[in-house]
């Protein structure tokens, strides 16, 4: 299929202007053109720009695509942002994030039960960052809120989907031994370090 020039300089132009990520059927839906063409032209977009080695990128998250900045100039963004309003996440909601990361759908209950403590306030704080999100009722008694993450949780962490998380093998031994101190300078590959990372300012 030939994806017209015009078609990918409209989608580039739809993308600068939504910010969020620009799912395929609404871009569709907007250039008057099939989901199958959009989706060509975002790939034909993403392609180019990874040729050309522009400064800006295109990556897909979820269903969606969006500009984001090249990672080998973070030091020059950083330089020219500074001072930005950071905060970190808290080791209580790393580990509640992390649960519901690998655990999702899940309920309160079963996080509670992992770590040992009632997670309440850490899954509001979560929930106001946007990062944990109400997936519908499980089927069991009193049919408690399932919890899964979102969209922005796989923006913030550089995931495309869910599939992306680094392999562990029991996330309940992960915990564990990040409760007892254990060295983790080994064990990049574990989810928790890895998400020891300074979020934006989230309003």
């Amino acid at each position: 299929m030939a994806v017209s020039k015009k078609a990918k300089s409209a989608l580039e132009a739809l993308m600068y202007i939504w910010g969020e990520p620009l799912e395929v059927k609404a871009a569709a839906e907007a250039l008057g053109i099939e989901r199958s063409e959009a989706l060509e032209c975002f790939n034909e977009l993403m392609a180019e720009y990874d040729q050309e080695g522009r400064g800006l990128m295109i990556r897909r998250v979820g269903n969606g695509f969006q500009f984001a900045t090249r990672p080998e100039y973070a030091d020059e963004i950083e330089r020219l942002c500074t001072p930005v309003k950071t905060r970190k996440l808290s080791q209580a909601a790393l580990e509640v994030l992390a649960i519901v990361a690998y655990k999702q759908p899940v309920t309160k209950s079963e996080i509670d039960s992992i770590r040992g403590i009632k997670c309440d306030r850490v899954i509001e704080g979560l929930m106001k960052k946007e990062l944990v999100e109400e997936q519908g009722r499980s089927s069991g008694i009193g049919r408690p809120i399932l919890y899964g993450t979102t969209d922005t949780f796989l923006k913030l962490f550089g995931f495309t989907t869910l599939k992306d998380l680094p392999e562990i093998e029991d996330i309940e031994d992960v915990l564990a031994m990040e409760h007892a101190d254990v060295d983790h300078a080994d064990r990049e590959e574990d989810f928790i370090p890895d998400m020891q990372v300074s979020l934006e300012e989230l309003t």
